[in-house]
C-alpha cells in the first residue's frame, strides 16, 4: 500500500495530506477499519467486565463477539447509519447481525462516548507510538523539540535534524 493508500478503502485514512505525507502504518491507525474494530474490542471488554460483575452474560456470547471482531460489514453499517442517523448504533446493529447471540449485550449500559472517546484516545496513543521513535535522531531528544516554542520551529536546526 502506498502512502495514503486507497482512498476508497476502509483500511486507510482518507485525506489529501495523508496521501502526501503519512506512512501506510499511520493511515491504517486512522482508518475506518481500525476505528470500528476498536469499537468492537471496547464492547467486548465491556461485556467481559459486566460478566465478572455478575450480569447475565454467557461465555458463548463473549466467544461470539471475540470471533467477529474483524468481521465488519461496511456496506451494512453505512445502510444502518442512513436509516438510524447514528454511527455508533449503526455499528451496534451491524456487530449484532454477525453476533446474534450477543446482540442484546453489545453496548449494554454504555454511551456513544464510551466507544468514541476511548477509541480516539487509543488511536492517538497508537499513532504516537508510531511517531515518537521517528521524531528525532539520537543526538536530539524529544524533550528538546518540546521545549521549543512553535514560532521557532520553522527552519530551526532542531527541526531540521528530525527525519521527515
Amino acid at each position: 500500500m502506498a502512502a495514503g493508500g486507497d482512498h476508497g478503502s476502509p483500511d486507510t485514512y482518507r485525506s489529501p495530506l495523508a496521501s502526501r505525507y503519512a506512512s501506510p502504518e499511520m493511515c491504517l491507525v486512522f482508518s475506518d477499519r481500525y476505528k470500528f474494530r476498536t469499537w468492537r474490542q471496547l464492547w467486548l471488554w465491556l461485556a467481559e467486565a459486566e460478566q465478572t460483575l455478575g450480569l447475565p452474560i454467557t461465555d458463548e456470547q463473549i466467544e461470539e463477539m471475540k470471533s467477529n471482531l474483524d468481521n465488519i460489514d461496511f456496506k451494512m453499517a453505512a445502510e444502518e447509519e442512513k436509516q438510524l442517523r447514528h454511527d455508533v448504533m449503526a455499528h451496534v446493529h451491524t456487530f449484532g447481525h454477525c453476533c446474534p447471540k450477543a446482540a442484546g449485550i453489545i453496548h449494554l449500559g454504555a454511551t456513544s462516548c464510551y466507544v468514541g472517546d476511548n477509541t480516539d484516545l487509543i488511536i492517538l496513543r497508537n499513532a504516537l507510538d508510531l511517531l515518537l521513535p521517528k521524531a528525532c535522531t539520537a543526538d536530539h531528544s524529544w524533550e528538546t523539540l518540546l521545549s521549543l516554542d512553535s514560532g521557532s520551529l520553522h527552519g530551526s536546526p532542531e527541526l531540521e535534524a528530525c527525519p521527515r
